[in-house]
């Protein structure tokens, strides 16, 4: 990930954060509320994406029977 890349989603985790904690807090209004799940729901979502994108961009090196190194494609452990 590039570095302007790392500091938008970063940015976007700091605001789902910050989201998740007006969320929590009782005095919010059910209208405010209501209107920051929404955001938060989309912002999840493109983080969601992004991560996505990033696990099919991983290659890991691996030893074949032969010992010799190979790359193949990343693939998540079941139950991931």
């Amino acid at each position: 990930m590039k570095k302007n890349e790392n500091n938008g989603f970063e940015e976007k985790m700091a605001k789902l954060e910050e989201i998740v904690a007006k969320l929590e807090d009782e005095r919010t209004p059910i209208e405010e509320s209501l209107s920051l799940f929404e955001e938060g729901v989309a912002i999840s979502k493109g983080l969601q994406e992004k991560l996505e994108e990033i696990k099919r961009k991983i290659e890991v090196l691996r030893k074949d029977a032969a010992g010799k190194l190979r790359l193949e494609k990343f693939e998540e452990e079941a139950g991931e």
